[in-house]
């Protein structure tokens, strides 16, 4: 009986899951394949990057010419699955119906807009809604700002339409392709590598430094200076201007004072570590305020393993644990995408006995953050992969369970510490 009810309940989900997976394929094809993109062109002209459309003759036309046959053709394979679940499992074929049902409601759906029935768009269409985005781009879910990108930041990528499994798992599902992107740390090895491969994945790179040098990157044999602005601790807000102009923040700055405990070893660490990661992501937050903003930029905090695990450095874990938990509380109303980088032993200065290596570990971040991983662990210890979702899913938990949201996102404290610590990643 309970296996009955197994395979019932596998087949109704199932063919759900299949007719979206049939859409989201046809969607990629679409983009590569000529008499299929003719018709997938009306969906593109349709919008103003406000989500209102153009006219509303060209809306209803386009969903006669995309939306209806796309939704058809997810009713054709729904009923092709529902044909092999009769064949096979004649007792539980019924369940299989599911995927056509759901499939019939986007054909109902097209037809009503294309009718012009009365807020058919309202009801039909979530996706494609005017008006303030109430949250960032979903990880699961294509939610309003996952699917603007797909019409306003690379019509190359963000191809799904309910769930995003498929854009995970092609890669697609963050376009860093014309972005604009600060990395502070920039003068350290894993700085620089980060450097590398988001501008090979077509991105504008800017090195935010302690040091005086400009950074240069080597791209086969040749060398080029990248964009460098020089800024210390404790003079965050000197970086406003350039914040505005950047969609990806990614806070990779950190020291390792190894096994010191005195107070001035103490003040070094957290400075570094946490407060001044926590000043910039806060005064990124502020640069967060259309919809353009709330659907393209990003922070990406580097947290390290160290949240869970021993760094063999007491001071580089206690502060690299106390950004990693401000991150987490931060997160649960960020106005924008806020990533953790869950870093193994690397060799760098900061830890010159690493195993790692930095170019590997930056190669590891663009790919995972390129399939959409809000925690992305690059470790050679297995125990982290397991602990580090546990850790983050209660602490999560407790901080949403026993915390108010923010009234006010855009807040940040103009007065900065006067202390400029040197000698930091």
């Amino acid at each position: 009986m309970i296996t009955a009810w197994i395979v019932t309940a596998a087949w109704g989900l199932g063919s759900v899951l299949w007719v979206e997976l049939v859409r989201d394929l046809c969607h990629v094809l679409s983009h590569s394949w000529q008499p299929l993109y003719r018709l997938h062109v009306w969906h593109h002209r349709v919008f103003r990057p406000d989500l209102t459309p153009v006219s509303d003759i060209i809306y209803r036309q386009a969903n006669w010419f995309h939306d209806l046959p796309e939704s058809l053709v997810m009713l054709l394979f729904g009923l092709l699955l529902w044909c092999l679940a009769y064949i096979y499992t004649p007792g539980q074929h019924l369940a299989a119906i599911a995927g056509s049902v759901y499939s019939l409601s986007f054909v109902m759906g097209a037809i009503a807009r294309g009718t012009g029935f009365p807020r058919a768009d309202e009801m039909t269409d979530s996706t494609h809604r005017s008006g303030p985005f109430l949250s960032p781009p979903s990880p699961w879910l294509v939610n309003r700002p996952y699917h603007w990108r797909h019409h306003f930041d690379n019509q190359n990528a963000y191809f799904c339409g309910v769930f995003t499994f498929v854009d995970r798992l092609m890669g697609t599902a963050l376009s860093l392709k014309g972005k604009t992107i600060a990395v502070t740390g920039a003068s350290g090895t894993l700085g620089r590598s980060l450097l590398l491969h988001l501008h090979q994945a077509g991105a504008k790179v800017i090195a935010l430094s302690s040091q005086n040098q400009p950074v240069t990157l080597t791209v086969d044999g040749d060398s080029f200076p990248v964009d460098t602005i020089t800024w210390q601790i404790g003079r965050e807000y000197d970086l406003a201007s350039v914040l505005e102009k950047v969609d990806i923040l990614i806070l990779n700055h950190g020291i390792n004072v190894r096994g010191q405990r005195t107070k001035e070893a103490i003040g070094l660490s957290y400075e570094v570590n946490t407060f001044s990661s926590w000043r910039l992501m806060e005064l990124f937050f502020t640069t967060v305020r259309s919809n353009q903003d709330i659907a393209r930029k990003e922070v990406w905090v580097n947290s390290s393993e160290a949240e869970v695990g021993p760094a063999f450095s007491p001071l580089y874990e206690l502060s690299k644990r106390a950004i990693g938990d401000l991150v987490t509380l931060r997160r649960l109303d960020a106005p924008c995408v806020v990533r953790k980088l869950i870093l193994g032993p690397f060799k760098s200065n900061l830890n010159p006995i690493g195993v790692m290596s930095p170019d590997w570990v930056a190669k590891q971040i663009v790919k995972s953050a390129k399939a959409d991983m809000r925690n992305i662990i690059v470790t050679i210890n297995p125990l982290t992969l397991v602990a580090f979702p546990l850790k983050e899913f209660w602490v999560a938990l407790y901080f949403k369970l026993f915390s108010r949201q923010a009234a006010d996102l855009n807040v940040v404290t103009t007065t900065m510490p006067s202390s400029e610590p040197k000698g930091w990643g």
